[in-house]
């Protein structure tokens, strides 16, 4: 039992500092990564930089800082941390054939961050998701939808896929249809959309609205109504045009066409 008890004695006395000194070094690696983070954070916030690039390189600094802390506290274990690289290297491929949707994620994210295709509060479609930009982060990019849902797209789908930004021009262009019967009054009825138009202080005069006739449906004449406003008022001036030339057109007597149609029964006659 005594040599049992004098072999660890020795132990702790030989490994115990340097266990001690490494886990000190991984400890305050891992408190320097979230200083360093906060730092960088706060530099680029003051420098006006945008939120994305903001939290993305703040955790980029906070995992390389802490790996170079965890390799150093190795060291201090007495690892040889040369054939440790080699050993790194060696894994990073393994992992980097198991994990080839992260690291794609990984480098389009990079891609998003540098290329800047939409910022935070944009509102995109990407990979089949209309919503607002919340954060681009290492891997994903968080998304918000209209109707307040999270969700949450691999940067690899996103810079793989069609981005539309809507957000990326201070104005849009609203593209309504109306359809009248063939009997109505085509003037009348441009009259009528062309008069909501104007009187709608959010559509702009430049560039200026278009009423014109578009299509010769089966059933309807079709008009097209295309005004321009901010951004911000697209839906509005969707919804209350929308409405207020249906109101306009059945107080005006002009009517709007659906599909119909008839169906004649016809009885055979019957055996006399």
């Amino acid at each position: 039992m005594e040599p049992l008890l004098e072999k660890t004695i020795e132990a702790l006395q030989s490994w115990g500092p340097n266990v001690l000194a490494a886990v000190g070094i991984f400890v305050a690696g891992w408190f320097g990564s979230k200083i360093l983070a906060a730092l960088c954070r706060r530099a680029l916030t003051r420098a006006s930089v945008d939120e994305t690039l903001v939290r993305f390189a703040g955790s980029l600094v906070s995992m390389s800082v802490l790996a170079l802390f965890a390799i150093a506290a190795l060291g201090r274990l007495g690892v040889n941390t040369t054939s440790f690289a080699a050993v790194i290297a060696a894994a990073g491929l393994a992992v980097g054939l198991a994990f080839q949707g992260t690291l794609s994620n990984f480098s389009a994210g990079v891609l998003v961050i540098v290329f800047r295709p939409f910022k935070s509060g944009d509102f995109v479609e990407v990979a089949g998701v209309s919503g607002s930009v919340e954060a681009v982060h290492i891997f994903t990019t968080e998304l918000k939808t209209p109707d307040n849902k999270k969700v949450i797209v691999g940067n690899a789908d996103v810079m793989g896929s069609v981005i539309t930004n809507y957000s990326a021009y201070p104005t849009r262009r609203v593209d309504m249809v109306f359809g009248i019967a063939y009997e109505d009054d085509i003037a009348k009825a441009k009259r009528v959309i062309e008069e909501i138009l104007r009187a709608d202080e959010r559509v702009l005069d430049d560039p200026a609205p278009a009423v014109i006739v578009v299509n010769l449906g089966d059933s309807s004449v079709d008009i097209a109504a295309r005004p321009w406003c901010r951004g911000a008022d697209y839906w509005g001036v969707m919804s209350d045009v929308t409405e207020r030339v249906k109101l306009a057109c059945d107080a005006e007597g002009i009517s709007i066409p659906f599909p119909q149609r008839d169906v004649h029964v016809v009885t055979p006659a019957q055996n006399a």
